[in-house]
Protein backbone atom coordinates (compact mmCIF):
# COMPACT_ATOMS: atom_id res chain seq x y z
CA UNK A 1 0.00 0.00 0.00
CA UNK A 2 1.32 3.33 -0.82
CA UNK A 3 1.09 6.02 2.35
CA UNK A 4 -1.20 8.77 2.38
CA UNK A 5 0.30 12.30 1.36
CA UNK A 6 1.07 13.77 4.49
CA UNK A 7 1.46 17.83 5.17
CA UNK A 8 5.30 18.06 3.99
CA UNK A 9 5.51 21.16 6.17
CA UNK A 10 3.61 22.71 9.39
CA UNK A 11 2.82 26.07 9.76
CA UNK A 12 0.93 28.36 12.06
CA UNK A 13 -1.82 30.44 10.65
CA UNK A 14 -2.41 34.47 10.02
CA UNK A 15 0.69 36.05 9.68
CA UNK A 16 2.91 33.12 9.05
CA UNK A 17 0.58 31.67 6.42
CA UNK A 18 0.56 34.97 4.55
CA UNK A 19 4.39 35.78 4.50
CA UNK A 20 4.67 31.87 3.21
CA UNK A 21 2.09 32.87 0.16
CA UNK A 22 4.34 36.10 -0.24
CA UNK A 23 7.80 34.35 -0.90
CA UNK A 24 5.71 31.33 -3.36
CA UNK A 25 4.69 34.75 -5.30
CA UNK A 26 8.33 36.06 -5.24
CA UNK A 27 10.29 32.66 -5.81
CA UNK A 28 7.90 33.00 -9.26
CA UNK A 29 7.87 36.30 -9.92
CA UNK A 30 11.83 37.11 -9.64
CA UNK A 31 13.03 40.38 -11.38
CA UNK A 32 10.30 42.12 -13.85
CA UNK A 33 12.65 40.96 -17.42
CA UNK A 34 12.47 37.47 -16.28
CA UNK A 35 8.74 37.75 -16.15
CA UNK A 36 7.17 36.73 -19.46
CA UNK A 37 3.89 37.53 -20.98
CA UNK A 38 1.87 36.35 -23.06
CA UNK A 39 3.28 37.79 -25.66
CA UNK A 40 6.52 36.47 -24.82
CA UNK A 41 5.74 33.27 -24.26
CA UNK A 42 3.96 33.15 -27.61
CA UNK A 43 7.03 34.37 -29.31
CA UNK A 44 9.51 32.09 -27.75
CA UNK A 45 7.53 29.23 -28.98
CA UNK A 46 6.70 30.79 -32.13
CA UNK A 47 3.10 29.96 -32.30
CA UNK A 48 3.16 32.81 -35.12
CA UNK A 49 4.42 30.33 -37.36
CA UNK A 50 1.23 27.86 -37.03
CA UNK A 51 0.42 27.62 -41.07
CA UNK A 52 -2.82 28.17 -42.65
CA UNK A 53 -3.51 24.31 -43.04
CA UNK A 54 -2.77 23.79 -39.45
CA UNK A 55 -5.20 26.59 -38.28
CA UNK A 56 -7.83 25.28 -41.04
CA UNK A 57 -7.64 21.88 -39.40
CA UNK A 58 -8.26 23.04 -35.95
CA UNK A 59 -11.30 24.93 -36.08
CA UNK A 60 -12.75 21.96 -38.35
CA UNK A 61 -11.58 19.76 -35.34
CA UNK A 62 -12.30 21.63 -32.41
CA UNK A 63 -15.19 24.47 -33.39
CA UNK A 64 -13.27 27.38 -33.71
CA UNK A 65 -12.76 30.73 -35.84
CA UNK A 66 -9.28 31.75 -37.32
CA UNK A 67 -8.82 34.30 -34.41
CA UNK A 68 -9.91 31.66 -31.70
CA UNK A 69 -7.73 29.01 -33.05
CA UNK A 70 -4.79 32.06 -32.96
CA UNK A 71 -5.42 33.14 -29.26
CA UNK A 72 -5.97 29.67 -28.19
CA UNK A 73 -2.20 28.60 -29.14
CA UNK A 74 -0.98 31.64 -27.64
CA UNK A 75 -2.96 30.91 -24.64
CA UNK A 76 -1.11 27.40 -24.40
CA UNK A 77 2.60 28.65 -24.30
CA UNK A 78 1.54 31.09 -21.42
CA UNK A 79 -0.50 28.41 -19.49
CA UNK A 80 2.69 25.93 -19.91
CA UNK A 81 5.42 28.76 -18.96
CA UNK A 82 3.04 29.65 -16.35
CA UNK A 83 2.23 26.20 -15.05
CA UNK A 84 6.02 25.21 -15.16
CA UNK A 85 7.02 28.21 -12.66
CA UNK A 86 4.39 27.26 -10.23
CA UNK A 87 5.70 23.44 -10.00
CA UNK A 88 9.09 24.39 -9.19
CA UNK A 89 7.78 26.82 -6.66
CA UNK A 90 5.09 24.34 -5.08
CA UNK A 91 7.87 21.62 -5.11
CA UNK A 92 6.15 18.49 -3.40
CA UNK A 93 2.42 20.22 -3.10
CA UNK A 94 2.27 20.78 -7.09
CA UNK A 95 -0.65 17.58 -8.26
CA UNK A 96 -0.35 18.89 -11.77
CA UNK A 97 -2.29 21.50 -14.43
CA UNK A 98 -4.48 21.64 -17.34
CA UNK A 99 -5.98 23.95 -19.50
CA UNK A 100 -9.92 24.69 -20.59
CA UNK A 101 -12.05 25.97 -23.22
CA UNK A 102 -12.33 26.97 -26.33
CA UNK A 103 -9.73 29.19 -26.20
CA UNK A 104 -7.42 27.66 -23.68
CA UNK A 105 -8.14 30.72 -21.67
CA UNK A 106 -8.12 29.19 -18.00
CA UNK A 107 -5.57 27.49 -16.48
CA UNK A 108 -5.82 25.35 -13.20
CA UNK A 109 -3.57 24.57 -11.02
CA UNK A 110 -3.35 21.86 -8.19
CA UNK A 111 -1.79 21.90 -5.14
CA UNK A 112 -2.23 19.26 -1.84
CA UNK A 113 -2.22 22.26 0.42
CA UNK A 114 -4.63 25.10 0.79
CA UNK A 115 -1.78 27.32 1.71
CA UNK A 116 -0.66 28.00 -1.84
CA UNK A 117 -3.62 28.81 -3.60
CA UNK A 118 -2.28 32.64 -2.84
CA UNK A 119 0.50 31.71 -5.06
CA UNK A 120 -1.69 30.17 -7.52
CA UNK A 121 -3.84 32.75 -8.00
CA UNK A 122 -1.19 35.53 -7.85
CA UNK A 123 0.14 33.99 -11.17
CA UNK A 124 -3.14 34.48 -12.76
CA UNK A 125 -4.86 30.63 -12.36
CA UNK A 126 -7.29 28.98 -11.14
CA UNK A 127 -6.27 27.18 -7.77
CA UNK A 128 -7.91 23.60 -6.71
CA UNK A 129 -7.02 21.82 -3.51
CA UNK A 130 -6.21 18.34 -4.16
CA UNK A 131 -5.19 15.00 -1.55
CA UNK A 132 -2.52 13.55 -3.86
CA UNK A 133 0.49 15.20 -5.16
CA UNK A 134 1.46 14.63 -8.53
CA UNK A 135 4.26 12.25 -7.69
CA UNK A 136 2.03 10.33 -5.75
CA UNK A 137 0.11 9.52 -8.12
CA UNK A 138 2.88 8.90 -10.81
CA UNK A 139 4.21 6.60 -8.14
CA UNK A 140 1.39 4.44 -7.96
CA UNK A 141 1.31 4.37 -12.10
CA UNK A 142 4.67 3.08 -12.04
CA UNK A 143 3.52 0.39 -9.42
CA UNK A 144 0.86 -0.53 -11.94
CA UNK A 145 3.69 -0.74 -15.09
CA UNK A 146 5.79 -3.35 -13.34
CA UNK A 147 2.76 -4.85 -12.49
CA UNK A 148 1.82 -6.19 -15.91
CA UNK A 149 4.86 -6.95 -17.05
CA UNK A 150 3.92 -9.88 -14.76
CA UNK A 151 0.04 -10.08 -15.29
CA UNK A 152 -2.34 -10.76 -18.50
CA UNK A 153 -3.26 -6.81 -18.96
CA UNK A 154 -5.37 -7.60 -22.16
CA UNK A 155 -8.58 -6.87 -20.49
CA UNK A 156 -7.60 -4.13 -18.74
CA UNK A 157 -5.49 -2.29 -21.70
CA UNK A 158 -5.12 1.19 -20.68
CA UNK A 159 -4.14 3.43 -17.48
CA UNK A 160 -3.07 6.61 -16.80
CA UNK A 161 -2.68 9.38 -14.44
CA UNK A 162 -5.58 12.18 -14.71
CA UNK A 163 -4.50 15.22 -13.62
CA UNK A 164 -7.96 16.61 -13.48
CA UNK A 165 -9.41 14.08 -10.87
CA UNK A 166 -6.27 13.79 -9.16
CA UNK A 167 -6.67 9.48 -9.82
CA UNK A 168 -4.65 7.06 -11.65
CA UNK A 169 -7.25 5.56 -13.70
CA UNK A 170 -7.43 1.96 -15.05
CA UNK A 171 -9.86 1.75 -18.67
CA UNK A 172 -10.94 -1.64 -18.39
CA UNK A 173 -12.84 -3.86 -20.89
CA UNK A 174 -13.66 -6.01 -17.83
CA UNK A 175 -13.97 -4.05 -14.25
CA UNK A 176 -12.51 -7.31 -12.48
CA UNK A 177 -9.26 -7.49 -14.54
CA UNK A 178 -8.94 -3.58 -13.36
CA UNK A 179 -9.50 -4.75 -9.86
CA UNK A 180 -6.57 -7.48 -10.24
CA UNK A 181 -4.03 -5.14 -11.85
CA UNK A 182 -4.62 -2.98 -8.92
CA UNK A 183 -4.17 -5.54 -6.41
CA UNK A 184 -0.62 -7.07 -8.47
CA UNK A 185 -0.02 -3.41 -8.09
CA UNK A 186 -1.05 -3.23 -4.03
CA UNK A 187 -1.89 0.54 -4.91
CA UNK A 188 -4.34 2.23 -2.26
CA UNK A 189 -7.60 2.53 -3.51
CA UNK A 190 -8.41 5.92 -2.60
CA UNK A 191 -5.74 7.05 -5.40
CA UNK A 192 -7.58 4.85 -8.27
CA UNK A 193 -11.00 4.95 -10.55
CA UNK A 194 -11.96 2.37 -13.14
CA UNK A 195 -13.57 3.24 -16.10
CA UNK A 196 -15.56 0.66 -18.27
CA UNK A 197 -14.95 0.67 -21.90
CA UNK A 198 -14.93 -1.48 -25.01
CA UNK A 199 -12.06 0.25 -26.62
CA UNK A 200 -9.20 -2.24 -27.50
CA UNK A 201 -6.16 -0.12 -28.67
CA UNK A 202 -3.99 -1.52 -31.69
CA UNK A 203 -0.82 -0.37 -33.40
CA UNK A 204 -2.21 1.12 -36.33
CA UNK A 205 0.24 -0.67 -38.80
CA UNK A 206 -2.24 -1.88 -41.19
CA UNK A 207 -0.62 0.05 -43.87
CA UNK A 208 -3.56 1.40 -46.24
CA UNK A 209 -2.91 4.19 -48.87
CA UNK A 210 -1.44 7.51 -48.54
CA UNK A 211 2.21 8.23 -48.80
CA UNK A 212 5.45 8.20 -46.22
CA UNK A 213 7.30 5.16 -46.59
CA UNK A 214 8.06 1.31 -47.24
CA UNK A 215 9.38 -1.30 -44.64
CA UNK A 216 11.32 -3.77 -46.43
CA UNK A 217 9.27 -3.91 -49.83
CA UNK A 218 5.89 -4.32 -48.07
CA UNK A 219 4.29 -2.55 -45.16
CA UNK A 220 4.16 0.76 -44.60
CA UNK A 221 4.45 4.06 -42.20
CA UNK A 222 4.12 7.63 -41.79
CA UNK A 223 7.69 9.60 -41.19
CA UNK A 224 7.79 11.36 -37.96
CA UNK A 225 10.04 14.64 -37.68
CA UNK A 226 12.98 14.39 -39.63
CA UNK A 227 16.04 14.58 -37.05
CA UNK A 228 20.48 14.43 -37.64
CA UNK A 229 22.70 12.59 -35.66
CA UNK A 230 26.15 14.41 -36.07
CA UNK A 231 26.01 14.57 -40.24
CA UNK A 232 23.59 11.91 -40.62
CA UNK A 233 20.42 13.02 -41.33
CA UNK A 234 17.18 11.01 -40.85
CA UNK A 235 13.51 10.64 -38.84
CA UNK A 236 11.81 9.93 -36.27
CA UNK A 237 9.21 7.12 -36.15
CA UNK A 238 7.05 4.14 -34.29
CA UNK A 239 9.14 1.09 -32.93
CA UNK A 240 6.69 -0.62 -34.17
CA UNK A 241 6.96 -0.28 -37.46
CA UNK A 242 9.91 -1.68 -38.30
CA UNK A 243 13.29 -3.31 -36.58
CA UNK A 244 16.47 -2.79 -36.28
CA UNK A 245 18.40 -3.41 -39.62
CA UNK A 246 15.20 -3.04 -41.55
CA UNK A 247 15.38 -1.15 -44.59
CA UNK A 248 12.80 1.79 -45.86
CA UNK A 249 12.11 3.06 -49.56
CA UNK A 250 10.34 6.78 -49.85
CA UNK A 251 6.86 7.84 -50.97
CA UNK A 252 8.52 7.08 -54.35
CA UNK A 253 9.44 3.61 -53.59
CA UNK A 254 13.14 5.07 -54.28
CA UNK A 255 15.63 3.32 -51.26
CA UNK A 256 15.99 5.66 -48.18
CA UNK A 257 17.52 4.26 -45.71
CA UNK A 258 17.84 1.48 -42.34
CA UNK A 259 16.10 1.55 -38.67
CA UNK A 260 18.86 2.38 -36.40
CA UNK A 261 16.89 1.68 -33.29
CA UNK A 262 13.60 0.53 -32.84
CA UNK A 263 12.14 -0.28 -29.43
CA UNK A 264 8.69 -1.91 -29.01
CA UNK A 265 6.23 -3.03 -26.95
CA UNK A 266 7.89 -1.70 -23.94
CA UNK A 267 7.75 2.09 -25.62
CA UNK A 268 7.19 2.70 -29.33
CA UNK A 269 10.04 4.58 -30.45
CA UNK A 270 12.31 4.36 -33.70
CA UNK A 271 14.51 6.15 -35.74
CA UNK A 272 15.73 5.66 -39.76
CA UNK A 273 18.95 7.11 -41.25
CA UNK A 274 18.84 7.78 -44.38
CA UNK A 275 21.00 7.59 -47.87
CA UNK A 276 22.60 10.98 -49.49
CA UNK A 277 19.50 11.08 -51.55
CA UNK A 278 17.33 12.64 -49.13
CA UNK A 279 17.95 15.72 -46.87
CA UNK A 280 16.22 16.44 -43.78
CA UNK A 281 13.90 19.54 -43.61
CA UNK A 282 12.61 21.25 -40.45
CA UNK A 283 8.60 20.41 -41.71
CA UNK A 284 5.87 18.58 -41.69
CA UNK A 285 3.80 17.75 -44.76
CA UNK A 286 0.30 19.59 -43.89
CA UNK A 287 -2.93 19.46 -46.15
CA UNK A 288 -2.61 19.76 -49.44
CA UNK A 289 1.12 19.61 -49.84
CA UNK A 290 2.04 23.01 -47.27
CA UNK A 291 4.93 22.89 -45.05
CA UNK A 292 4.50 23.18 -41.56
CA UNK A 293 7.16 24.83 -39.73
CA UNK A 294 8.63 23.36 -36.61
CA UNK A 295 10.66 25.45 -34.21
CA UNK A 296 11.07 23.34 -31.39
CA UNK A 297 9.49 20.40 -29.42
CA UNK A 298 8.37 22.36 -26.04
CA UNK A 299 5.46 19.48 -24.74
CA UNK A 300 2.18 21.10 -24.44
CA UNK A 301 0.32 21.06 -21.38
CA UNK A 302 -2.79 18.58 -20.80
CA UNK A 303 -5.89 19.80 -22.25
CA UNK A 304 -4.00 21.55 -24.87
CA UNK A 305 -4.56 21.26 -28.50
CA UNK A 306 -2.94 19.33 -30.96
CA UNK A 307 -2.82 18.37 -34.59
CA UNK A 308 -1.35 15.33 -36.76
CA UNK A 309 -0.36 14.20 -40.14
CA UNK A 310 -0.50 10.68 -41.76
CA UNK A 311 -0.25 9.14 -44.39
CA UNK A 312 -3.56 7.61 -44.66
CA UNK A 313 -5.92 10.52 -43.19
CA UNK A 314 -3.81 13.55 -43.55
CA UNK A 315 -4.21 16.35 -40.78
CA UNK A 316 -6.36 15.77 -38.19
CA UNK A 317 -6.51 18.03 -34.64
CA UNK A 318 -7.86 17.33 -31.14
CA UNK A 319 -6.62 17.81 -27.32
CA UNK A 320 -4.41 15.82 -24.75
CA UNK A 321 -6.30 14.18 -22.46
CA UNK A 322 -3.80 13.17 -20.46
CA UNK A 323 0.32 12.43 -20.07
CA UNK A 324 2.17 9.39 -19.06
CA UNK A 325 -0.16 6.71 -20.39
CA UNK A 326 0.01 2.96 -20.37
CA UNK A 327 -2.20 0.90 -23.01
CA UNK A 328 -1.56 -2.43 -23.68
CA UNK A 329 -1.44 -3.59 -27.69
CA UNK A 330 -1.58 -7.11 -28.52
CA UNK A 331 1.32 -6.92 -29.05
CA UNK A 332 2.28 -6.40 -25.13
CA UNK A 333 2.36 -2.88 -22.93
CA UNK A 334 3.88 0.81 -23.79
CA UNK A 335 4.59 3.07 -21.21
CA UNK A 336 4.60 6.83 -21.07
CA UNK A 337 2.47 7.75 -23.76
CA UNK A 338 0.15 10.75 -24.44
CA UNK A 339 -3.31 10.18 -24.99
CA UNK A 340 -5.40 12.51 -27.15
CA UNK A 341 -8.82 12.73 -28.79
CA UNK A 342 -7.41 13.33 -32.05
CA UNK A 343 -8.38 10.26 -34.84
CA UNK A 344 -6.20 8.14 -36.94
CA UNK A 345 -6.81 5.01 -38.91
CA UNK A 346 -3.70 2.12 -40.20
CA UNK A 347 -1.09 3.65 -41.80
CA UNK A 348 -0.83 6.96 -40.13
CA UNK A 349 1.77 5.12 -37.62
CA UNK A 350 5.06 6.86 -37.18
CA UNK A 351 3.48 10.09 -38.34
CA UNK A 352 3.99 13.66 -36.75
CA UNK A 353 1.97 15.24 -33.14
CA UNK A 354 2.23 19.05 -33.57
CA UNK A 355 0.93 21.41 -31.33
CA UNK A 356 0.96 25.20 -32.87
CA UNK A 357 4.91 25.10 -34.25
CA UNK A 358 6.39 22.69 -31.62
CA UNK A 359 6.54 18.43 -32.19
CA UNK A 360 4.80 16.71 -29.83
CA UNK A 361 5.69 12.94 -30.49
CA UNK A 362 4.87 9.97 -33.36
CA UNK A 363 1.98 8.17 -33.55
CA UNK A 364 1.26 4.95 -32.07
CA UNK A 365 -1.84 3.74 -32.27
CA UNK A 366 -5.23 3.56 -31.14
CA UNK A 367 -9.16 2.97 -31.20
CA UNK A 368 -12.10 4.53 -33.55
CA UNK A 369 -11.46 6.02 -36.84
CA UNK A 370 -11.90 9.35 -38.81
CA UNK A 371 -15.25 8.68 -39.57
CA UNK A 372 -16.78 8.05 -36.23
CA UNK A 373 -13.53 9.59 -33.85
CA UNK A 374 -11.35 7.71 -31.88
CA UNK A 375 -8.87 7.86 -29.24
CA UNK A 376 -5.08 7.54 -30.39
CA UNK A 377 -1.98 7.41 -28.56
CA UNK A 378 1.61 9.23 -29.44
CA UNK A 379 4.93 8.22 -28.40
CA UNK A 380 6.00 11.88 -26.88
CA UNK A 381 9.18 12.65 -28.85
CA UNK A 382 11.71 14.09 -26.21
CA UNK A 383 12.37 11.18 -24.74
CA UNK A 384 12.79 9.65 -28.43
CA UNK A 385 15.73 11.80 -29.20
CA UNK A 386 17.09 11.73 -25.80
CA UNK A 387 17.03 8.11 -26.38
CA UNK A 388 19.06 7.83 -29.78
CA UNK A 389 20.91 11.09 -29.56
CA UNK A 390 19.09 12.66 -32.39
CA UNK A 391 18.70 16.52 -32.96
CA UNK A 392 15.21 17.34 -33.94
CA UNK A 393 15.92 19.99 -37.48
CA UNK A 394 14.10 23.27 -36.59
CA UNK A 395 13.55 26.10 -38.66
CA UNK A 396 16.38 27.97 -36.21
CA UNK A 397 19.14 25.70 -37.15
CA UNK A 398 20.45 28.15 -39.66
CA UNK A 399 20.31 31.44 -37.53
CA UNK A 400 23.36 31.18 -34.96
CA UNK A 401 25.41 34.05 -36.48
CA UNK A 402 28.63 32.59 -38.14
CA UNK A 403 31.84 33.01 -34.88
CA UNK A 404 29.18 33.74 -32.47
CA UNK A 405 30.34 32.34 -28.94
CA UNK A 406 28.32 31.27 -26.30
CA UNK A 407 28.92 32.19 -22.51
CA UNK A 408 30.56 29.64 -20.29
CA UNK A 409 28.23 26.97 -18.77
CA UNK A 410 26.42 23.68 -18.62
CA UNK A 411 23.83 24.44 -20.53
CA UNK A 412 24.49 22.55 -24.42
CA UNK A 413 22.11 23.11 -27.44
CA UNK A 414 20.89 19.56 -28.43
CA UNK A 415 20.10 18.29 -24.76
CA UNK A 416 16.59 17.07 -24.39
CA UNK A 417 16.05 19.22 -20.44
CA UNK A 418 12.97 18.00 -18.27
CA UNK A 419 11.16 20.39 -15.85
CA UNK A 420 13.20 20.94 -12.69
CA UNK A 421 16.57 20.05 -14.27
CA UNK A 422 19.28 22.53 -13.34
CA UNK A 423 22.04 24.25 -15.42
CA UNK A 424 24.13 27.18 -16.01
CA UNK A 425 24.73 29.73 -18.54
CA UNK A 426 26.45 32.93 -18.70
CA UNK A 427 27.48 32.63 -14.68
CA UNK A 428 24.01 32.06 -13.74
CA UNK A 429 21.88 29.28 -12.70
CA UNK A 430 18.94 28.48 -14.44
CA UNK A 431 15.58 25.78 -13.62
CA UNK A 432 14.03 24.16 -16.43
CA UNK A 433 10.56 25.30 -16.85
CA UNK A 434 9.09 23.10 -19.93
CA UNK A 435 10.07 19.95 -21.48
CA UNK A 436 12.21 20.64 -24.51
CA UNK A 437 15.25 19.95 -26.77
CA UNK A 438 17.56 23.01 -26.18
CA UNK A 439 18.77 24.69 -29.47
CA UNK A 440 20.68 27.38 -30.72
CA UNK A 441 18.32 30.72 -29.60
CA UNK A 442 17.04 28.79 -26.69
CA UNK A 443 19.68 30.00 -24.25
CA UNK A 444 18.40 30.56 -20.83
CA UNK A 445 18.57 34.24 -20.64
CA UNK A 446 16.64 34.34 -23.77
CA UNK A 447 13.49 32.26 -23.23
CA UNK A 448 12.14 32.82 -19.64
CA UNK A 449 9.16 30.58 -20.72
CA UNK A 450 11.26 27.77 -20.48
CA UNK A 451 13.58 28.89 -17.89
CA UNK A 452 13.72 30.18 -14.64
CA UNK A 453 16.72 31.80 -13.32
CA UNK A 454 17.67 30.87 -9.63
Amino acid sequence: MLHRHLPRRTRSVGAAAAATAALLVAGLSGSASAEPTTSAAAQALRTDAAPPALLKAMERDLGLDRAQAERRLANEAEAGATAGRLRAALGADFAGAWVRGAESGTLTVATTDARDVPAIEAQGAKATVVRHSLTDLDAAKSRLDRAAQRNDTTDAPVWYVDVRTNTVVVQAVRPSAARALLSAAGIDHSLTRIEKSADRPRALYDLRGGEAYYINNSGRCSIGFPVTKGTQQGYATAGHCGRTGSSTSGHNRVAQGTFQGSIFPGRDMAWVATNSQWTATPYVKGQGGQNVQVTGSTQAPVGASVCRSGSTTGWHCGTIQVLNTSVTYPEGTITGVTQTTVCAEPGDSGGSYISGSQAQGVTSGGSGNCSSGGTTFFQPLNPLLQNYGLTLKTTGDDEQPPGEEEPGGTWSAGTVYQPGDTVTYGGATYRCLQGHQAQTGWEPSNVPALWQRV
